[in-house]
C-alpha cells in the first residue's frame, strides 16, 4: 500500500508544517495548493490518505471530495476553519473519513491520520468484489481505489462477467456480448482480453482472482 499522504492546503507554511510532522513518522507526504490539481494527481498515483483543505482555489474541498469518491474509497480527512455544523455534516456526508477545525495541533492531525489509517485497512481483508467498482457511464473500473486503466472491451467484458457471477460463459457468448456487430474476430480475442484483465487486477491486487477459467468450459467471475 502506498505511504503517500495527500496534502491539499493553500497556506503553503501550514502544508509544510504538516508535512514535516507526517515525514517524521515515516509517512510520504506530497503537498497540492489548487484545488483543480487533485483529481488528476489521484488518479495518477492514488495516496493511502487525503488531507484536505474546504476552502481552496479552483474548486472546493466538498466539490473534491464528492468526485473523488465517485471512484474511490480513500481515506479523506476534512480540514477546515468553518465550524458550522451544516459543514461538518454536509462534509461527513459525501463521504469524508474524519474532521478537523482550525486551530489545530499538528500532533492531533498526525494522530487522526493514524487513526482512519488503521480503521482502513482493518477493512481490508474483507474487500473482495466490494472492492471493485464500475462506472458504466465513464467505462471506468476501480479496485481498492486504483483505476485499473481498462480498454473499453475490457471494461465490457469485466462488468459483464460481474454482472453474472458464478456463471460459466465460454468464448462465443462472450464475443457476442463484447462484439454485438457480429464482427469477425478470432476466438482467441477473448482469452488475450482476459489475460490483460488479469495482469491489471494482480497489478492492484496480487492475492486474489476475481476471473477464473474453467477448463473445457469458459471463464466465470468468482471471488
Amino acid at each position: 500500500m502506498s505511504d503517500m499522504i495527500l496534502i491539499v492546503e493553500d497556506e503553503p507554511k501550514l502544508a509544510r508544517l504538516l508535512s514535516n510532522y507526517l515525514r517524521q513518522e515515516g509517512y510520504d507526504p506530497e503537498c497540492l495548493e489548487n484545488g483543480l490539481d487533485v483529481l488528476p494527481r489521484v488518479r495518477e498515483k492514488m495516496p493511502a490518505l487525503i488531507l484536505l483543505d474546504l476552502m481552496l482555489p479552483g474548486k472546493s474541498g466538498m466539490e473534491i471530495c464528492k468526485e473523488i469518491r465517485s471512484f474511490s474509497m480513500v481515506p479523506i480527512i476534512m480540514v477546515t476553519a468553518r465550524i458550522e455544523e451544516i459543514d461538518r455534516l454536509l462534509g461527513l456526508e459525501l463521504g469524508a473519513d474524519d474532521y478537523i477545525c482550525k486551530p489545530f495541533s499538528p500532533r492531533e492531525v498526525v494522530a487522526r491520520v493514524k487513526a482512519v489509517l488503521r480503521r482502513s485497512a482493518a477493512q481490508q481483508p474483507s474487500e473482495g468484489a466490494s472492492a471493485l467498482h464500475l462506472d458504466e457511464e465513464r467505462f471506468q473500473a476501480t479496485l481498492r481505489g486504483h483505476d485499473l486503466e481498462l480498454t473499453v472491451v475490457e471494461f465490457q467484458l469485466l462488468s459483464f462477467l460481474f454482472a453474472n457471477p458464478k456463471r460459466i460463459y465460454n468464448r462465443n457468448q462472450l464475443m457476442d456480448r463484447i462484439y454485438p456487430d457480429q464482427r469477425i474476430v478470432s476466438d482467441r480475442t477473448i482469452d488475450s482480453h482476459i489475460k490483460n484483465l488479469r495482469k491489471k487486477i494482480s497489478g492492484v491486487a496480487p492475492e486474489i482472482e476475481l476471473i477464473h477459467s474453467v477448463y473445457g468450459a469458459g471463464y466465470k467471475y468468482d471471488e
